[in-house]
């Protein structure tokens, strides 16, 4: 139970996104859906990626500062979100961060992947690391 004048904590997930990568992108959407992050009381799923929450901020860096624009602008006190780039021809680096917007402070997990079809799978040991 929490005291009283203590404020509910709010995790907005944003959705990942990826032109090369659309079935990773879209098992690691899932699994950040699926997350539990201790300590929240409410999730909400947002309807658009981190980078188009950020351009409708007018807030592109990948900062602090901006990230922590973003959960402003969403009523969130964590952001959960991934990002998702190329490594060679097939490898993808993907990267998970839950950002706490109010201490600002991110907590990042990384991984390469061979492909696709093993970043899909083993998303969720990814997603592991971040929310523990």
């Amino acid at each position: 139970m929490r005291k009283r004048g203590v404020s509910k904590v709010t995790l907005a997930v944003l959705p990942a996104e990826s032109d090369k990568f659309p079935e990773a992108a879209k098992a690691v959407s899932i699994s950040l859906a699926g997350a539990t992050i201790a300590g929240v009381d409410d999730k909400q799923v947002a309807g658009v990626s981190l980078e188009v929450a950020q351009l409708s901020i007018e807030c592109v860096e990948h900062t602090v500062v901006c990230y922590t624009k973003v959960g402003r602008s969403l009523s969130a006190n964590r952001l959960l979100f991934a990002e998702i780039a190329a490594e060679g021809k097939k490898r993808l680096r993907v990267t998970v961060t839950l950002f706490d917007v109010d201490a600002r402070k991110p907590h990042s997990a990384r991984r390469v992947f061979a492909n696709e079809k093993e970043a899909s799978e083993k998303i969720d040991e990814l997603v592991s690391e971040v929310s523990r």
